[in-house]
């Protein structure tokens, strides 16, 4: 059951209402070197057809990002991204009735996803990388999911060490909060997400997924990224084994532990599996 202090995350011109399953965040990688599907829908017509069928398929939200961030990914300019995002923002303006987030850490690129839509800022640099984010956000009105990492993706999986991995987050997240409320982002507006993957061992991201419903204490929607990744070959032993499975077992765990929103791939069956959930419960 969905907390039920947090009904909603307010967004520009639009709500997501929260049930008492989990929202499903769609992932569009237009990308050719991104962890799990670089390349695949890197054409423009492609990535417009994916994001159709995500819609289709019962995603709550589409995720759009053009900068890999996997580790040790290469970064690329402002310029790149801006041309691997914008086509498709055209091409999806008023076909799409789903809210769009851009995924990414430049507040350039964001404000052109926002002059074409987007209704959400998903930053995984906490809104910490670029100081013209904040800005950004406060004067458009949009949503925002701050996240944590530890290092940058070049740098984040060499050494990830943590005294309490569950507890250093929590403490981060809510320093993040208290500094995005000070600088005008409205409470209902924010998001936060632990940040599966990005500078954690396998036994991090374990035990941040173990103790997902503690990140509720924040008291703002949570968002969980955990589609595909490592860990979840690693729990199976074999790191060349489909991941959508293990990701659909994971994601019914943080749907008991009361996460808000879940970042995937496998869009389809997230929404069959969730809805039986809920007719279960």
């Amino acid at each position: 059951m969905i907390s039920p202090t947090i009904r909603h995350w307010q967004l520009r011109s639009k709500r997501i209402e929260f049930g008492n399953v989990p929202a499903i965040m769609g992932i569009l990688n237009v990308t050719p070197d991104s962890f799990s599907d670089g390349g695949r829908f890197f054409s423009l017509q492609s990535a417009v057809d994916r994001a159709l069928a995500m819609e289709d398929a019962g995603a709550a939200i589409l995720d759009i990002g053009g900068e890999s961030t996997r580790p040790y990914s290469q970064s690329v300019d402002a310029d790149e991204e801006l041309q691997r995002v914008v086509p498709i923002l055209e091409k999806l303006d008023r076909r799409l009735e789903i809210p769009i987030s851009i995924d990414t850490t430049k507040g350039s690129v964001a404000r052109a996803a926002i002059d074409l839509g987007a209704e959400i800022i998903n930053d995984v640099s906490g809104l910490e990388a670029d100081p013209a984010m904040v800005d950004i956000a406060k004067s458009s009105g949009v949503g925002v999911c701050a996240m944590h990492r530890q290092g940058t993706p070049q740098t984040m999986q060499d050494n990830p060490t943590y005294g309490n991995v569950v507890e250093e987050i929590f403490d981060y997240l809510r320093q993040r909060d208290v500094f995005l409320l000070d600088h005008g982002i409205e409470a209902e507006r924010i998001c936060l997400d632990p940040g599966i993957g990005f500078g954690k061992t396998h036994e991090h991201n374990i035990a941040l997924v173990h103790s997902a419903r503690r990140f509720q204490d924040l008291g703002r929607p949570i968002l969980v990224g955990h589609s595909r990744k490592g860990f979840i070959a690693k729990v199976l032993g074999n790191k060349d084994i489909p991941r959508d499975y293990g990701t659909l077992g994971v994601s019914l765990w943080l749907a008991e532990q009361q996460v808000q929103v879940l970042r995937v791939h496998d869009v389809e069956g997230h929404v069959q599996a969730l809805k039986l959930l809920s007719a279960i419960r």
